[in-house]
């Protein structure tokens, strides 16, 4: 049976789990405290010991204070484990800003986050086997625009040149489920249409009946640091080598077709 062991089930990787179980696998995953029949992360003899019996091995912990943590406390035995893939779900966020030009795997990594750049390498480079599959922006079932707009959290910003990528979470999975049986390597994983966030926000108002937010600026929207931080960056995501060496493409091409799917 195969049997994946996933580092950190949290949004996307949960997704994936469920995928997998579906198809007959037995799925192990780690936690901050074992919640929810997960291992705790700091439960090192219980962790080698799914490491030793996983086939297929997946992080999806992100680095922090400037390490990655998975690599760190556990990095040594990955590198000599039995499993026949392992994987790393990291952020196009490596590539750093580029002027809404497009970006495919090739381009220079010069992310403002030096410590998810060093992570990003050092998977790819743990072993031959290893794919680092590169995300942009995650949406799905209860994370999605149209959960703002009902919260009233959505927000129209005059940025009319800015662009960005992102995928519905399902796509993750397939794209996940797709690099199994493809080469090893570095992929982006992204839907066919980067465009404004703007048009999101204008499309689900249509849908939900909802008032259209008000257009403003940057700095009147009163946005979080980190939602400021989302606008600091423009860049479009090619997705093309993941269609031609893993077979893969995104069910939902556009985010039309993601969102017109979510209940």
């Amino acid at each position: 049976m195969s049997h994946m062991l996933i580092f950190g089930m949290g949004y996307a990787a949960s997704h994936l789990a469920d995928r997998l179980l579906a198809r007959g696998w037995a799925v192990t995953g780690t936690t901050r405290d074992g919640r929810g029949g997960t291992l705790a992360f700091d439960d090192a003899p219980s962790v080698i010991a799914a490491l030793r019996g996983a086939t297929h091995i997946l992080s999806s912990v992100p680095p922090a204070e400037g390490a990655d943590p998975v690599l760190a406390r556990y990095g040594e035995a990955i590198a000599i484990a039995p499993a026949r893939w392992v994987g790393y779900l990291s952020s196009t966020g490596v590539y750093g800003d580029a002027r809404g030009a497009w970006v495919d795997e090739s381009a220079p990594v010069k992310g403002r986050r030096p410590d998810r750049n060093v992570a990003d390498a050092a998977w790819a480079m743990l072993r031959g086997d290893a794919s680092v599959l590169r995300l942009p922006g995650i949406y799905g079932p209860g994370r999605s625009i149209l959960d703002r707009i009902g919260e009233g959290r959505a927000h129209r910003i005059d940025l009319p040149e800015q662009v960005f990528s992102r995928i519905h979470v399902d796509d993750i999975a397939g794209g996940v489920i797709a690099s199994f049986t493809g080469p090893p390597g570095v992929y982006n994983l992204a839907d066919d249409e980067p465009c404004h966030q703007n048009r999101l926000v204008e499309w689900g108002c249509a849908r939900l009946g909802a008032p259209l937010p008000p257009l403003q600026s940057l700095e009147d929207a009163g946005l979080s640091p980190a939602a400021r931080a989302f606008y600091a960056e423009n860049r479009r995501v090619a997705n093309g080598k993941a269609k031609r060496l893993l077979g893969w493409t995104p069910r939902y091409p556009s985010f039309r077709e993601g969102l017109a799917s979510l209940p």
